[in-house]
This record gives structure tokens, sequence and C-alpha cells, in this order.
């Protein structure tokens, strides 16, 4: 590989502006760490309201905007690896917060090097000298300027066919995160030649590290042409990038991007970028580019208290919440009034249906109790009793044996699929706006303070055909009241599974 300090400045930015930079945002994880705000259903990328009130996929979506100004072309759409059940609320994100989303769906996860592989094989299709930029959705970038800096040397380096990773200087003996060795210098912008990887390590390896002043935090952002990707893949990974290829060569098209073929894809071993490629690398060119832009993986609660604002006794809260003599404690209320008093060094979270209490030392076994929550077969582990839909959401607001009440939220235009249900009858009562129900071979209005009846196997719409919100309450009852009791006749936004 070619120093970059071995280039002229003009060479150098000859060879920047004729980078093409394609943003791969990885967004296919479940983030149990953060239960209960994250979900199964709805993960960590595409929650609003956990740091502040845009989400993470959003974030990261925006993070190379303006990043043309230091010479690299940037795609016109960003590339999201994300999964099959995360698609509607992926791309309705992305569409609001004016992005142009290109979506790679997987119709089951296999970890970070499947993700990449699949991404790379989708952009070689058009452009195989493309400089992916592939970037998890759940980190925040304090300094974004800074970070696009970084990534553009990483471009230079990548132009030249090296795998660049960006390494955090570290600032703490942290035993959270992986870390990088470094080798020889590469440029007067830090980089340097990549050597190897290290294990999450105990507390005295960690202090060696920070001390020695040879090793980086490992961010897991990654800098690589498609092309070198794929050849890298192909070396040392042949079996992944063969169940890639039959996954992308038979994936479905639809609207905003394609659907990867399920088998194939399920037989892809699951492997992360690491352990599948960077830690086999060899003499392969690889470097590392250094990142000071106020990095931090959001992977747990703790890390999520350390990136808000905190007072003078080190609290951070969020919602409705009241503090009485508490320190170190995060607090974050969804729908009620949270009290903290004498608390030390807590995280509590707050949501409609689940409540989380952990010392903020044990956060990182969450993961362990969202388990036991899953074996136990409660929705908790998997779904939020709001649920987002294409038309609006609803509410699950109270359920016993044989009935559920739930509120629901049409926009203006939405429209519910055509459907009926084997196991259960529905009563609607609008309590604002005015509905179009469609009730086996007969369509009617029901406006305000007015109520209908759907039988049970009865096929029925629900829509709003005015302009402002329309709400409803439907009362269920019957023997099954679960979400997968639908069949769907008709989608107006293309859905053929479980929703309405």
């Amino acid at each position: 590989m070619e120093a970059i300090d071995t280039l002229s400045d003009e060479s150098a930015q000859t060879i920047s502006s004729c980078l093409r930079l394609q943003p791969v945002i990885l967004s296919g994880g479940a983030g149990t760490r953060l239960w209960p705000l994250s979900r199964e259903q709805t993960p960590k990328p595409l929650i609003s309201g956990l740091i502040d009130d845009t989400t993470l996929l959003c974030t990261t979506a925006s993070r190379l905007s303006g990043i043309d100004a230091l010479g690299p072309q940037l795609a016109p759409h960003v590339l999201v690896v994300c999964g099959q059940t995360h698609a509607e609320a992926s791309a309705r994100l992305l569409h609001s917060s004016g992005h142009r989303p290109r979506l790679l769906l997987e119709p089951c996860a296999r970890n970070t090097a499947p993700a990449l592989t699949a991404a790379a094989l989708d952009i070689a299709a058009t452009d195989p000298g493309a400089v992916i930029v592939a970037m998890p959705a759940d980190h925040a970038i304090a300094d974004v300027t800074a970070f696009q800096r970084a990534v553009a040397t990483a471009a230079v380096h990548a132009g030249h066919g090296a795998i660049v990773t960006l390494g955090v200087v570290p600032n703490t003996p942290e035993t959270g995160y992986g870390y990088i060795e470094l080798g020889a210098p590469l440029d007067a912008a830090g980089t340097r030649r990549l050597e190897g990887f290290a294990e999450k390590p105990s507390s005295e390896l960690a202090q060696q590290f920070l001390a020695g002043g040879d090793h980086w935090w490992n961010s897991g952002i990654f800098v690589v042409r498609a092309d070198v990707w794929l050849a890298l893949v192909d070396q040392l990974q042949p079996k992944i990038l063969r169940a890639c290829q039959q996954a992308h060569a038979a994936a479905v098209p639809l609207h905003d991007g394609i659907l990867l073929d399920a088998a194939a894809f399920a037989s892809c071993q699951a492997e992360s970028i690491d352990y599948a490629v960077m830690e086999h690398l060899g003499n392969t060119s690889a470097a590392v580019v250094p990142l000071d832009a106020g990095w931090c993986d959001l992977g747990a609660w703790d890390a999520i208290w350390q990136q808000m604002p905190r007072d003078a006794a080190d609290n951070a809260i969020r919602g409705p919440v009241l503090l009485e003599g508490t320190r170190s404690t995060l607090a974050h209320a969804a729908s009620r009034l949270v009290v903290c008093v004498g608390t030390h060094n807590l995280a509590v979270v707050e949501t409609p249906d689940a409540v989380l209490v952990a010392d903020m030392a044990h956060v990182q076994h969450v993961k362990t109790a969202v388990e036991k929550i899953r074996a136990q077969r409660r929705t908790e582990a998997s779904t939020h009793r709001r649920v987002e839909r294409p038309w609006g959401r609803f509410d699950s607001l109270d359920q016993g044996e044989r009935f559920q009440v739930k509120r629901l939220v049409v926009e203006p235009g939405g429209r519910l699929s055509l459907q009926m249900h084997h196991h259960r009858a529905e009563h609607w009562i609008v309590v604002r706006g005015t509905a179009r129900v469609t009730r086996g071979d007969e369509t009617f209005l029901v406006s305000e303070n007015q109520s209908t009846y759907i039988p049970l196997g009865v096929v029925h719409r629900l829509e709003n055909p005015g302009k402002t919100t329309l709400e409803i309450i439907e009362v269920q009852s019957g023997s099954y009241l679960g979400e997968d009791d639908i069949v769907r006749f008709d989608d107006a936004y293309g859905r053929k599974t479980d929703a309405r």
C-alpha cells in the first residue's frame, strides 16, 4: 500500500476527488442491553428519545452529509442493511428525515460479515470501485466534522486497495471494547499500519494498553472498496461469499431495495467482520486512522448515561422524573412520573409495560434478563405496548381473558389492510375524526361518538378519508387475540405478513 505522505498535496487532492463514497449502515442488531426501551421488533436504531428526539438510524444516515467539501463524492443514497421485520419502520424514518434509502433486508440475522458482504455485492453490481463506509447504527459521534476528516483520510488509503478501520485513541483502561494493535506510521494525519486485534482485555491488560500507546479502541467502522472486500472474503471466508452471492442473486426486488433469499442467507455462517476477516489479514494492506470525534458505542445503559447531560450530582434524566438525594443515576420515564430517592449508581428505565432497575455496574447483564423474559414467552421481550404502522399506530390499553382494548390512530389518508380474523370480533368507537369502514359487501362512514361492530370471520377495512387524525377505541373479544390472527387480502403498503 502506498502511504499518503509519499504523495504531493496536489496528488492527494486529485485522488480524493476521484473517490466515490457509499455509506452502508449496519442496522441488524437487537440491542437487548437497552431493554426495555429497545425491543426485538423496535431495536435501538429505530427509537426516538434514547438520547434526544432523533433516532440513531437517522443520525447515522446524516453523518457523512457534506463530506463532498473534503474531496470524496458521496453517493446519492444510503444503503441500510437491516432485518426484514424492521424494513417498514426504517424506510419511514429515513424518508421522513430527507434521506434516499436503499434497503438490503436480511430474512434472518447472520452478524456483520455476511451483512457487509451482501452490501458489497449489491454495490459492486454497478460500481465495484466504490469506497464503502460501513457504520454501525448504534454509535454516537460528538464531532461530525472530525469524523468526516477521519473518513476522508481513510478513503484515500482504501482507494489504494487497503482495508481501513477507524481507531479511537483510548483515554481510560476500558475493558468493554476490543483493541487494535498499531504498527508503523503511514501519513501525516496519524494513520498507522494495522498489526492485529486484541479481544476485550482484563483490567490489568487494559492498563498496559493505555500506558503503552500502541493500542487503540476498535470502533467497528470500516472503510474499504467493494471489490477489495469481496476479494478478501473470497480468500478468507469463501463459504460466506458463496452463500451471500446466492442470496443476492435470488433476492426479491422491493420498492426501496431487495429482500435477500431466505434459504441461501440462512445457510451462511454467522460471523462478525473482526472474526471472519480482520483477524486473518496476514500481509494484506490494512490501516488504522485515528478517530478523535467523541465516539461512543451505545451498547448499554451506562453508555447512554455518559452521553446525556448530567447535573452536579451526575444524574441524567429524561421525561417526567423527580430526584431526591440521588447520585450517578440515570432515570428515563416514558409514560408516567418516576421518583428516585437516595439512589446511587442506578439505571431506572420506565416504559408503559415494563420497568428496569439495574446497578450501573451490571447493566451488561440486562441481556441475560431479557433472555429469561423471552423464555417465559412474555411479549415484553419483543414488542412495545405502542406499535408503529405505516398508516399510524396502535396502543394496547388493557387486556384480559378473551378481551383486549386498543387505541388506534390512523393518519390522514391511512388505510389498514383488507383483512379478516378467525378467532376474534371487533367493536370500533370513533373518538376523533371520521372513519370509512368496509364490512363485508358494505362501505359506510362512522363519525365521532358513533360505533360499529365487525363480527368474527367478516372481511373488513378501516380508513381515514379526512384531513385530520382519526382515533378509534377498539374492543376485541374472542378465544385468541394475537396479531398473527390476520388473513390479509389487500394492502396499500405491500405487506404480506402479520400486521394490520
